[in-house]
């Protein structure tokens, strides 16, 4: 195993450059500190540590139940017996969970061997896997059964004991780990199968930031019984939290309502941009209050955005703030 842990891409922050300095209209919007947990059980995020044995659907149905909702999703399905991160989304946050698969993933597991393996070929083959493998979906998947292309950004083997292998993998949203120890066997010659999955890590998400479903359900009859939003508050995430391993830009008051209406963003909105953006990125748009406004794609470079005064930058993916909530300025110029 590597002495220094590696990580996921995108997970470093991205610096931030400053194109011109505006102060924010403090009578429209709000911090995202500031949402009320009315707000937040209309547009928010949980992210459940998901139990072994039932499906990702199965979770969702249970927190409808325990919140009342009919609007609930979950973005990347685990397996029933696999455990750990499951980011659900509630009320419109739904709307945007696709743009987290966008994020890398970890898991820790437990790959079996079928025979005895010498231990340094088992390191050497595991190594061999990173990089891009082509994988072929297993039977039992949601996806259609075609060859697929997918980066395994690292494969750290953490202990060996006789053919039990404790693995760390971070790999590109919809591989297949399953399938990965299968492919590993096989060139190892002794053929694998994935005992144990733990996803550990989606982006920025880590385990620290699970919740188990019942202590879900507890802290929810706090708040609905006692009126105690303290811990209701703490599993509560704004939609802006799964978003966050998206580069940004953040844009001036005046242009908000545009945006909201569906409006490519022009330059002249433009005040910060982060850096590393290349044209046809996926992007988040932020109010200077760091509320989200719209995910888009990028048709410009960061240094295109900060060097040019005129042009569109962004062509809008999905509008995520509602209609309204900023003044509509640009009606009357």
């Amino acid at each position: 195993m590597s002495k220094n842990k590696k990580v996921l891409p995108g997970v470093n922050s991205n610096e931030r450059l400053v194109k011109k300095k505006v102060k924010t209209n403090p009578n429209f919007g709000k911090k995202i500190e500031k949402r009320t947990v009315e707000e937040l059980l209309e547009n928010g995020v949980i992210i459940i540590d998901k139990p072994n044995g039932p499906t990702s659907h199965q979770v969702d149905s249970w927190i409808k139940k325990i919140l009342g909702t009919e609007k609930v999703g979950h973005s990347g399905t685990l397996d029933p017996n696999a455990t750990g991160i499951l980011p659900i989304g509630i009320g419109d946050a739904t709307k945007t969970l696709s743009f987290l698969l966008l994020a890398g993933k970890e898991y820790v597991g437990i790959m079996i061997l079928h025979k005895d393996v010498d231990e340094k070929k088992i390191r050497t083959v595991c190594e061999s896997f990173v990089g891009e493998v082509v994988q072929l979906p297993p039977v039992r998947s949601a996806v259609k059964r075609v060859r697929r292309r997918r980066k395994i950004y690292y494969f750290d083997i953490i202990q060996i004991k006789n053919r039990e292998v404790l693995f760390r993998v971070g790999c590109e949203s919809g591989t297949y780990v399953r399938t990965i120890c299968v492919d590993i066997g096989r060139k190892l010659g002794s053929g694998a199968h994935l005992a144990e999955l733990r996803r550990t890590q989606v982006g920025h998400i880590k385990e620290s930031d699970c919740v188990l479903l019942h202590d879900l359900k507890d802290s929810f009859v706090f708040y609905k019984e006692d009126k105690d939003e303290s811990s209701i508050r703490s599993i509560l995430h704004p939609i802006e939290y799964i978003l966050m391993h998206l580069p940004k830009i953040v844009v001036r008051d005046s242009a908000v309502d545009a945006l909201c209406h569906g409006a490519s963003l022009a330059l002249p909105g433009v005040l910060e941009v982060d850096t590393g953006i290349k044209k046809n990125d996926i992007i988040l748009i932020l109010t200077l209050k760091d509320e989200a406004v719209a995910v888009g794609k990028s048709l410009m470079s960061t240094e295109e955005m900060i060097q040019k005064e005129k042009g569109f930058c962004t062509n809008l993916e999905r509008v995520i703030m509602k209609k309204g909530t900023y003044p509509s300025i640009w009606k009357k110029t």
